[in-house]
């Protein structure tokens, strides 16, 4: 499995950008082993949280693990602690980076699928937002979504105040992110109005793979988007397991995500942890 960190030049934030990449093809096979057909790759582009960057998901799971075994290629960029969105005053069209962009230079560079069915999204926290938003909005590019513990919350922007010493719990931040704080609930920054006026215009949506922590503080909002997901005709799975915000539950829930999308399982490969006949 090779892994590859990359610095890229993008038109979309006009600055390098870096990405991890996870591409397995370079298993090794002994006589009689499978080999796998020559045939372009299945692609998830998956978010890291607020706090974290391009690292976060290798350090912080088996994610490697998990793509070689199921020979999934996986594409890591840093998205800062911006949500993911595009903010066009400081030319940082996170969202099109995202959506559009990243996925056009990576199949230039590597042997991935063009097709939507073998293009997914995923990510935890501010990054499972960032995916759903994403997902959503650039439907016709990702056939699945895999959100985790995301931070579903642009609901409550508007009741903040600037008094909290955590900038991102801060009414300000929100503003610099999001813009107009009463216009943005009807924009499509916001997952349920874009949602419905994407059902409104008959577009087909992509399936949604939801996870939360039965700890977790933002439990609630993933119950509630689910639950809109599913009065809204998306299709969604949703599960709750045991765990709070944290690495444990989400190495746990990628690779049920993982598996709930329809991906070769063709075993772990050779490689330096996994000798076998």
């Amino acid at each position: 499995m090779a892994f590859i960190q990359m610095n890229l030049l993008s038109k979309t934030l006009m600055r390098m950008v870096p990405v991890n990449v996870i591409l397995p093809v370079d298993k090794l096979t002994f006589p009689g082993m499978p080999v796998r057909e020559d045939k372009p790759y299945k692609t998830l582009y998956l978010l890291h949280g607020i706090f974290g960057n391009y690292t976060d998901w290798v350090n912080g799971t088996r994610i490697q693990r998990f793509a070689e075994e199921y020979n999934l290629v996986v594409v890591m960029p840093s998205g800062d602690n911006a949500f993911y969105i595009d903010q066009p005053v400081t030319q940082n069209y996170y969202g099109e980076f995202i959506g559009k962009e990243l996925v056009e230079l990576t199949r230039k560079m590597f042997p991935l699928s063009h097709e939507r069915e073998d293009t997914y999204i995923g990510g935890l926290s501010m990054g499972g937002y960032g995916a759903i938003r994403n997902g959503f909005k650039y439907h016709d590019t990702f056939g699945a979504i895999v959100a985790l513990s995301s931070a579903l919350v642009v609901e409550g922007f508007r009741e903040r105040t600037n008094d909290s010493p955590i900038f991102m719990e801060r009414r300000d931040y929100a503003e610099a992110l999001f813009g107009d704080l009463d216009k943005m609930l009807e924009s499509d920054k916001n997952p349920k109005y874009l949602v419905q006026k994407l059902k409104a215009e008959g577009n087909d949506l992509p399936a949604v793979y939801m996870a939360c922590g039965d700890a977790d503080a933002l439990l609630g909002v993933n119950e509630d988007f689910a639950k809109f997901l599913k009065e809204q005709g998306v299709d969604v799975t949703f599960e709750v397991g045991p765990g709070n915000h944290e690495w444990d539950f989400w190495d746990t829930y990628i690779k049920k995500g993982m598996q709930w999308l329809p991906l070769e399982n063709s075993g772990l490969g050779i490689n330096s942890g996994n000798i076998r006949a």
